[in-house]
């Protein structure tokens, strides 16, 4: 998205903003640099916030409600008017720097676990040690903790289900990121927040969040908790909501609402080609 106007200057503040080289990691770092959560948090929601903005210009108008997926809520917040775009890149920084720290210090990862019914699944868990990372809802729950219990349930997975092991760090949204959350918390702390402007879902338990000072205690929180993406949908769907547009980097939740909230049209804006089929549901889902 380099190539629309104000994205490198944007770039810029968000880069000194966040202490990471958005410009580098973005067009030249090789995948496993930006493997590193250090960048790709930064990089994750520094994607969401231009195109958020270039969405709602060219729609000429901003959603009528908003969430964001584990990470992605730093930008929610941005476009609910809680924090400024600034503030987010300061903590989405300060996040993934305490997180990768986290995860240093005991060997951990994350595995998906397609298929099966949630209560076997999760009895399964406890009995290896392991704990839900993200109930993503249309059947797959993404699970965390140790790497020999997660390999463990990969040999030996529950009749009906499929565990495909994920690239990433450590054990995400689990007591493993507890020291995480305490410097989280630290750097919230110097910010004043704004009330939501508009509708904001929480992962916390798929609830609409009318407090700013709520909503951040909810993100410092949601670093060491499960992501109840699952929940998120099922309020979507009691809400009415139209249409779901997800921001770049975009095609996982358009993935799940294909089967968590069947019949609802998307769109995932993966480059500045799909803005104009975004805009054009944003502007019909108000209709």
């Amino acid at each position: 998205m380099l190539e629309l106007d104000g994205v490198a200057d944007a770039l810029a503040v968000y880069s000194e903003a966040a202490e990471v080289d958005l410009v580098l990691h973005g067009t030249e770092s090789d995948a496993d640099t930006i493997r590193d959560t250090r960048i790709a948090q930064p990089l994750i929601v520094a994607a969401s916030l231009i195109a958020a903005k270039a969405l709602n210009q060219r729609a000429g108008r901003a959603p009528d409600g908003l969430a964001g997926h584990s990470v992605g809520e730093l930008a929610a917040l941005v476009g609910a008017g809680v924090i400024s775009d600034q503030e987010t890149m300061r903590l989405v920084g300060i996040r993934g720097r305490a997180m990768a720290d986290a995860a240093a210090q005991t060997p951990t990862g994350m595995s998906a676990v397609i298929g099966g019914d949630e209560a076997p699944v999760l009895e399964r868990l406890g009995e290896l040690g392991l704990s839900p990372a993200n109930y993503n809802g249309g059947g797959q729950i993404v699970v965390a903790g140790a790497l020999p219990a997660l390999a463990t349930l990969a040999e030996e997975p529950l009749k009906g289900t499929r565990v495909i092991p994920l690239q990433v760090a450590g054990a995400f949204h689990t007591s493993y990121m507890s020291e995480a959350v305490d410097a989280l918390r630290a750097a919230v702390a110097e910010i004043t927040p704004n009330d939501p402007s508009i509708t904001l879902w929480t992962n916390k338990d798929g609830s609409v969040v009318t407090s700013g000072a709520d909503a951040l205690d909810f993100i410092v929180n949601q670093v060491s908790s499960p992501v109840r993406w699952d929940l998120c949908m099922t309020s979507f769907a009691d809400n009415g909501i139209t249409g779901l547009i997800e921001l770049a980097p975009a095609g996982a939740l358009t993935g799940l609402a294909k089967r968590g909230l069947r019949g609802t049209p998307t769109v995932a804006v993966k480059t500045p080609e799909d803005l104009d089929a975004a805009a054009e549901l944003l502007n019909g889902a108000a209709a």
